[in-house]
């Protein structure tokens, strides 16, 4: 059980606007979170759910601490601030993070358009983009003694090859579980998931509802053997 434990579970896609009114975002719709979030309810465990400005919420959303955010960097600012202040045990980062966030916006004759202002819609804008921030590397820094979890999408659906990438990514972030998936995964709930584990345990789960319940299931038996 989870009873007593606190989680943040990070769900959806994350908006990163070119203007008041425009911006760009990715096809998750946040299912997988509301999938964890709905186990981790059954087990008894108390849910701050953060999700992007298109998600699906769960259905039991009242029984949860509901937490939006728009792009990236508010994400990350956000969870940090939740981190530093308040005790955490787990956090199941589900979100699909932007690769990219604007750096800045010019129109055609090469003028930058200034902060807070729109875009013309008689002429396509030249938009600069530069690299977003990773957040996952980062959160032990926050707070070093939460259990982490991060997801690993990739094109192919060769299990080795989404395995060895969910260990680099342990790596890299210290997590003690990574969910690997395809990204045939963003157009059904059949698709394949490896929980990988720090200790290079698998869990092979069928659709992203299976998964959420094994996952939630392996983080209460490590919750409850004090991993």
């Amino acid at each position: 059980m989870l009873q007593g434990k606190k989680i943040i579970i990070t769900s959806g896609g994350t908006l990163e606007k070119w203007d008041q009114v425009r911006g760009h975002t990715n096809l998750s719709k946040g299912i997988m979170g509301c999938y964890l979030a709905e186990a981790a309810l059954d087990l008894g465990a108390e849910v701050i759910y953060m999700h992007g400005y298109f998600a699906k919420l769960p259905d039991r959303i009242a029984q949860m601490r509901k937490i939006g955010f728009e792009g990236i960097e508010d994400l990350s600012e956000k969870l940090q601030t939740l981190l530093q202040e308040e005790l955490i045990d787990i956090v199941i980062m589900a979100v699909a993070g932007s690769d990219w966030v604007v750096d800045q916006v010019f129109d055609q004759a090469g003028n930058a358009l200034e902060a807070g202002g729109k875009m013309s819609s008689d002429e396509p804008p030249t938009i600069r983009f530069k690299k977003a921030p990773k957040i996952l590397p980062q959160i032990k820094g926050w707070a070093p003694n939460v259990t982490l979890v991060g997801f690993k999408l990739e094109a192919t659906t060769d299990p080795n090859y989404l395995i060895e990438r969910a260990k680099l990514r342990m790596q890299t972030s210290k997590a003690q579980y990574t969910v690997a998936n395809s990204s045939a995964s963003l157009y059904g709930n059949d698709a394949l998931h490896l929980i990988v584990r720090h200790d290079g345990q698998v869990t092979e789960a069928n659709g992203k509802k299976q998964a959420s319940e094994k996952l939630m299931a392996l983080l209460a038996g490590g919750e409850a053997n004090g991993e």
